[in-house]
């Protein structure tokens, strides 16, 4: 079947909108201006590249550093907290990971990251980071107790003045690295917050081990047989109270990040100064959080959990949420375009833009043709919203000079799926009110493409 003509639309495909230009042939794979170009196994002369260039170089030294991260860290905690103790911190801390992580991830159903990505950012957080601010924050109390008149005054400093540097510095890392060399996925403000919060969630589950185990070593310090009441008043204040207290920390920087992922290529300037007033933000949340806990007692805490934490949870949350609306809206508002084109069907820029509706598609789809027909529209959804997110950065001058090709491989990869996928999508659009007519029938005519 031959791809349909695009219908006039002021834009044409290939084109970036609002220019008008022409799209400009696309000289790579299959190209007919390059014999063989299809079958690179058969290529006689290769680019040459640097070693350290090489992906899967670059892959295995990321994860070899982190792996190094893991037994370092791995090797502290258990020296300072016992065999015994990080067993019990490594049971009690994994506990709040799945909540959070399911709540990131919630967040980031419309065009979800890929799973390396959050990998990455969690081991990040549990193992480079967590090291490194083990060491610093070691390093800094041992030094300001050596150079100051009140060593006893050296932990309560530390906590307060150092801990919050080096810990979101070193959780920053991992936002600012997937921000420069994973761009293509880092998108806006619900990308900078997911990374952010994985990253965090990894470094809390590192941090919890390390306080659980060790307040399970005083409980039997003071003879009891099993968990005792350190243990459980440490676990009810860092995983029931406040579980997402470092991830709400962190989501500053990723928030900085974000709006620099929606700046222009030109402002260089406001690209640097978000992410740097994210992170000041993310250090004055931890110094006022760890200063109400060491110097203001439970009632301190209290008042700044009240008065602040909850507060700043509540706005984040609701920052997110509309930021996933907003992502939503961007989807309706140029999907359209390609529906005027005949590479959409009407109805289909209203389903793609309601969650329910992709649900209802996908359902529809796996009733009627199985699992394969559901994953089939789950694909055609990714790419579709991965479409509109390329226009409009494309509108805001962010998409890069590769824009015209992303755009022809998203449309193919939209055609070869349209069969399955446009019906189930019309009738999620009916069934779900986002075109005001009767539900109908699933109707794919003769085509089965599952048939057996």
């Amino acid at each position: 079947m031959s791809n349909p003509v695009p219908a006039e639309t002021g834009t044409e495909a290939g084109a970036a909108p609002g220019t008008g230009a022409s799209p400009v042939p696309h000289r790579g794979t299959g190209d007919p201006a390059f014999p063989g170009a299809a079958d690179r196994s058969q290529w006689r002369y290769r680019p040459h590249r640097a070693f350290w260039r090489s992906r899967m170089v670059r892959a295995v030294a990321l994860v070899a550093v982190l792996l190094v991260c893991a037994l370092a860290i791995l090797a502290l905690v258990r020296e300072q907290t016992g065999t015994r103790g990080f067993l019990v911190g490594l049971a009690l801390a994994v506990l709040p990971v799945p909540l959070l992580a399911a709540a990131f991830r919630w967040l980031d159903r419309v065009e979800p990251l890929p799973w390396k990505n959050l990998l990455f950012a969690f081991a990040w957080g549990a193992f480079a980071a967590a090291l490194a601010a083990i060491l610093a924050n070691s390093f800094a109390v041992r030094w300001i107790a050596a150079t100051t008149a009140d060593p006893d005054s050296a932990h309560s400093l530390g906590a307060t003045v150092v801990a919050p540097v080096v810990e979101e510095s070193a959780k920053a890392a991992a936002v600012l690295l997937l921000f420069l060399f994973r761009r293509r996925n880092f998108h806006g403000l619900v990308d900078g917050v997911v990374i952010a919060g994985f990253t965090a969630t990894g470094f809390a589950f590192t941090e919890n081990i390390l306080y659980l185990g060790n307040a399970f070593g005083e409980d039997q310090e003071f003879g009891t047989p099993g968990i005792g009441a350190m243990t459980v008043g440490t676990f009810f204040a860092r995983a029931v109270m406040s579980p997402f207290a470092h991830p709400l920390f962190t989501v500053f920087t990723g928030l900085g990040f974000g709006f620099a992922a929606l700046a222009p290529r030109g402002r260089r300037l406001r690209r640097v100064l978000l992410p740097l007033a994210g992170l000041l933000l993310a250090m004055g949340m931890h110094a006022a959080w760890n200063g109400s806990v060491t110097f203001g007692g439970p009632l301190a805490f209290l008042a700044v959990y009240g008065a602040f934490m909850m507060p700043a949870f509540g706005l984040l949350t609701w920052l997110a949420v509309w930021s996933r609306q907003r992502e939503l809206r961007t989807i309706a508002g140029e999907l359209p375009a390609y529906a005027a084109a005949g590479w959409l069907s009407p109805a289909e820029p209203l389903a793609l833009s309601s969650m329910r509706a992709r649900r209802a598609a996908r359902a529809v789809a796996a009733r009627t043709y199985g699992e394969r027909a559901a994953r089939a529209v789950g694909e055609y959804e990714s790419f579709a919203t991965t479409l509109a997110f390329l226009r409009d950065r494309a509108r805001r001058g962010t998409a890069g000079p590769d824009f015209a090709a992303r755009e022809r491989e998203l449309l193919h990869h939209l055609w070869q799926r349209r069969a399955i996928a446009s019906p189930a999508l019309t009738y999620a659009a009916r069934a779900t009110g986002r075109v005001w007519a009767p539900p109908q029938y699933l109707d794919y005519g003769d085509y089965n493409p599952y048939r057996r």
